[in-house]
């Protein structure tokens, strides 16, 4: 079908265990089925940003962005899930046409 989305709470869960380094990037790759490419992105960001966090200024603005990203995330699984169920009903509509 197509790549598949990954939640913030993935997305962090990914980075995380990259941040730990008790597992190579690519077990950690192959554990949660991400390219490396990804998994190294991924800890590079939560790593610039971790001191953001920690910011009162900035922490209102990180916030934001990641319910923006957990919101846009969102939005892309139901579209996923909607072609799921379209290729699914065009595939039983040719059955029945048949």
């Amino acid at each position: 079908m197509g790549q598949k989305i990954f939640t913030p709470q993935e997305k962090a869960q990914v980075a995380l265990t990259a941040l730990e380094g008790e597992k190579t990037i690519a077990q950690i790759s192959s554990e949660f089925e991400v390219h490396v490419t990804q998994v190294n992105l991924w800890k590079k960001i939560a790593k610039e940003n971790l001191m953001e966090l920690f910011k009162d200024n900035k922490r209102k603005e990180v916030l934001k962005e990641f319910e923006h990203q957990k919101k846009l995330d969102e939005l892309h699984r139901v579209i996923g899930q909607r072609d799921v169920e379209l290729e699914w009903l065009k595939k039983k509509s040719a059955i029945f046409k048949s």
